[in-house]
């Protein structure tokens, strides 16, 4: 079941869920109905994107009003924080993080992790990543190999003391991005990414624009070696996988609109400034 974004943030709407739930969710008994598909609303998932944490406090009171269970995605935003300094994954009952290799804390393949305050909840979690058994050949439920093997660990143990650092550069490359897009007059043709709560903590995982020639930029800066990445070009209610569900391009037209419009721009934290200006040169070119 799926709700709009925040165009601002690209974050799941707090209000767009209110009213998904007002108009299309009903009690039934203890339970939260979905009335179209008769299915049990017990979960609320925002995705933290692009590195900047969602309106948590919002979707928390949400979660509680509705008895609704809180699973994060921080793939995208290990160490972003709310004005409260409240880190992503810390809010909800449970918290999912990548350390997949283009991730800010990135292993050597394939790598990810849970976070739960709940200890029972944690031991749930742990039994899941061993095929569901405890002790071992003893299965409790029907889990899966989830397991972080030992290569994967020993790189993250070495690369997260630097994540901070990381994360800083990447921090100063966003400013300076944001101030040279100034400077060259491109706001009314480009639009930045907005730390929609100030005092909060965006790590910039992407450095995403907005721009409504996206597909022309993207082309015009490959053609001079400038990479970047379009995060997504088809929004999940359009993906062929759900196309049971019976949803249109205006059904969520932020979510749409987004897949059209945005662009990701190299954000590395070892990007010189030289190289930060020849990008935004480049784009001030394509508007000339």
């Amino acid at each position: 079941l799926f709700v709009d974004i925040d165009p601002a943030s690209f974050n799941i709407s707090p209000a767009c869920v209110r009213a998904f739930i007002d108009a299309q969710c009903e009690r039934r008994g203890q339970d939260l109905v979905h009335r179209g598909s008769g299915a049990r609303v017990c979960a609320l998932m925002p995705v933290h994107l692009y590195g900047q944490v969602a309106d948590m406090t919002a979707l928390m009171a949400i979660a509680a009003a509705h008895d609704l269970r809180v699973i994060e995605d921080a793939a995208q935003a290990i160490g972003a924080a709310d004005s409260a300094d409240r880190r992503a994954c810390g809010f909800g009952d449970i918290g999912c993080l990548s350390f997949f290799p283009t991730k800010n804390l990135g292993a050597f393949g394939d790598a990810g992790m849970c976070t739960a305050n709940d200890p029972a909840l944690a031991e749930r979690l742990r039994v899941l990543r061993v095929h569901g058994g405890k002790p071992k050949y003893y299965h409790k439920l029907i889990g899966g190999n989830f397991r972080l093997d030992e290569l994967q660990a020993a790189v993250l143990g070495v690369k997260l003391p630097h994540l901070d650092a990381w994360t800083a550069g990447r921090q100063r490359n966003a400013g300076f991005y944001d101030a040279a897009f100034q400077r060259a007059g491109l706001q009314a043709r480009v639009q930045t990414p907005l730390v929609v709560t100030p005092g909060a903590r965006h790590i910039y995982n992407q450095y995403c624009i907005r721009t409504p020639r996206r597909d022309e930029l993207r082309q015009f800066l490959a053609e001079r070696d400038i990479g970047t990445e379009v995060y997504y070009p088809v929004p999940l209610h359009m993906q062929e996988c759900f196309q049971y569900l019976g949803h249109t391009a205006a059904d969520f037209p932020e979510s749409a609109r987004a897949a059209q419009e945005t662009l990701a721009l190299p954000i590395f934290p070892e990007l010189a400034e030289q190289q930060l200006q020849y990008v935004v040169d480049a784009i001030a070119a394509f508007h000339s």
